[in-house]
């Protein structure tokens, strides 16, 4: 298999070549710490957690550790696997759209992906043909050099995914759009221990309704439901991928009452916890 890796002091980025050979490796445990981006052409079949994609037209998708991964299928053209640490890239305030959780992560509606159009497909393979010369070059700028190409690539990815995703009207209020990706950041972060709009609301130093108006000028889901849909996604991740019981999931969710979290459960996906893997496993 072709792959490039660069590892220097904790710090790890590696690219490989994506095909029908290489999908029982890039879906396996190796890949699962690193932040992860896949540039796949058209034909591939892909899922995201519980959503599944199938790329019409050459197509980003940036994939968080936490998220689960299953390249299902793969066209015929091959197509490209980033993985990166966040030691090797992750920028600091001044850059939070690019930043290791920016927009492209963790986004709104947990859309991971951006569509690619002619001229911007034509810039991402000459992007990752250049990524590999550089690798084969092994230079002692090669980490500064990939560096670079990857936050070139984030940059590009971070406009288009802006333009695809989000309404004329979001993107004018920019500070109440950056005021969601602080609350979403939170909610990452606290999920499991605070569960309430107050709870956030008390990190963020203002009243709970302050917070419901932000969202509501957004157009976007009300805060409370944004807590509580983060809560179910990871119900669903334990309840596929490990073999905790119900009760064993509540409490680990932050729940003392594991009937209270069942009840939300049923309530927010229709299927009671046991249903839910028993349909999904099944």
């Amino acid at each position: 298999m072709s792959s490039t890796v660069f590892n220097n002091n904790l710090r790890t980025l590696g690219l490989l070549k994506v095909s029908q050979q290489q999908t029982d490796i890039i879906n396996g445990p190796d890949y699962k710490q690193y932040i992860k981006i896949l540039y796949l052409p058209a034909g591939y079949k892909i899922r995201v957690d519980f959503s599944c994609f199938d790329t019409q037209q050459p197509t980003l998708f940036f994939i968080s550790p936490n998220q689960y991964l299953e390249i299902e299928s793969a066209g015929e053209q091959s197509g490209y696997f980033i993985f990166y640490n966040r030691d090797f890239y992750c920028i600091q305030i001044h850059d939070q759209e690019v930043a290791c959780d920016g927009l492209l992560f963790n986004n709104i509606g947990n859309m991971p992906k951006v569509e690619a159009s002619q001229e911007e497909t034509a810039f991402l393979e000459s992007l990752f043909k250049e990524m590999i010369q550089e690798f084969k070059l092994n230079d002692s700028s090669l980490e500064e050099m990939v560096r670079t190409y990857l936050k070139q690539l984030l940059i590009r990815a971070t406009r288009s995914w802006k333009r695809q995703h989000l309404k004329n009207a979001v993107t004018e209020q920019q500070s109440d759009l950056e005021f969601f990706r602080k609350f979403t950041r939170l909610v990452e972060e606290h999920y499991k221990s605070k569960h309430t709009v107050a709870d956030y609301a008390d990190f963020l130093c203002m009243a709970p309704k302050t917070i419901t108006h932000k969202f509501n000028r957004l157009k976007l889901p009300q805060p409370n439901e944004v807590i509580k849909n983060r809560i179910i996604l990871e119900a669903k991740r334990l309840l596929v991928h490990t073999s905790l019981t119900a009760k064993e999931i509540a409490y680990e969710l932050g729940y003392n009452d594991p009937a209270y979290f069942s009840r939300l459960f049923q309530t927010k996906t229709g299927e009671s916890p046991s249903g839910f893997r028993a349909n999904f496993l099944g």
